[in-house]
């Protein structure tokens, strides 16, 4: 069973990372076991301000940083082209790398188009191995096709089993986007833990709900990115490669969805405005 997808510009990415949002110095040694115990891919953010702790985090665990599978994001404050490419230099800087496997925006705030088109740039000039977008519904998608040359390779939503993102889910498949979620533990929601369908179907497999959840979105083709600063976790979210749903055990989560968000609603006009201020 491989453990990577091909993106649409034949990059290979890992199926399952690991989301450092929020971790901050104090826990950097988590990420370091991570990366020494299976571990190929992180996932980061200008705005998670954390991007220098990633870079020392690489250097201390030994790993050749061509064997990790790099992620971060612009943030809304830095939208428009020369404040991207601006941006994108100094989170180079901040990773101690020469170029990023993947970059993406992260909100569709104000000038989401004129930021795509300075990633494109970058992205031709060798810079950087995929580009996509994060947070974007098809409205935000169908604009940016209209003025890009590259079609994005990922597109990061929220996605776990209360929010299961079908819709857009099959919108990005027939685009040949990849489907990538944060957030697949619903930010911890121990009601995700402790429902009755996860945990008979976990019991089944000898597994925990939080890998059962991460095997349903690998069977729907959908990337991972969990975040955990415990080791047993850390491996338990990396052992999900050895079973796999049935159809029935599925539809069965198909049912509990309740198309509820745990975060910040990408429609909401007033986010995103105010973030272009806020670093």
């Amino acid at each position: 069973m491989s453990e990577n997808y091909i993106l649409n510009n034949g990059v290979e990415m890992p199926k399952v990372g690991l989301g450092v949002y929020k971790i901050q110095e104090d826990q950097a040694d988590s990420i370091v076991y991570a990366l020494q115990n299976g571990y190929k891919s992180l996932d980061t953010a200008s705005f998670y301000h954390n991007e220098e702790m990633i870079a020392s985090a690489i250097k201390k665990s030994g790993i050749d940083r061509k064997n990790i599978f790099l992620t971060t994001k612009v943030w809304n404050s830095d939208h428009g082209k020369k404040k991207t490419k601006k941006a994108f230099e100094e989170s180079l800087k901040r990773l101690n790398t020469d170029y990023i496997d993947l970059y993406l925006i992260h909100w569709p705030s104000p000038k989401y188009i004129e930021s795509w088109k300075a990633i494109e740039e970058l992205y031709k000039e060798g810079k950087i191995r995929a580009i996509g977008v994060a947070n974007f519904e098809q409205k935000h998608l169908e604009k940016l096709e209209k003025f890009s040359t590259v079609t994005p390779a990922v597109n990061q939503i929220q996605t776990n089993p209360f929010k299961q993102q079908e819709q857009l889910h099959w919108y990005l498949k027939n685009k040949g986007i990849l489907h990538e979620a944060w957030g697949p533990f619903g930010h911890g929601n121990q009601s995700l833990f402790n429902n009755e369908v996860l945990i008979e179907i976990s019991k089944k497999y000898g597994k925990t709900p939080a890998q059962v959840i991460l095997r349903w979105n690998l069977d729907r083709e959908i990337a991972v990115i969990p975040k955990s600063v415990s080791p047993k976790r850390l491996d338990q979210n990396l052992d999900v490669f050895d079973f796999s749903l049935t159809n029935e055990e599925m539809k069965k989560i198909a049912t509990l969805e309740q198309n509820t968000r745990g975060f910040n609603d990408p429609n909401n006009k007033l986010f995103l405005w105010i973030t272009q201020f806020i670093n």
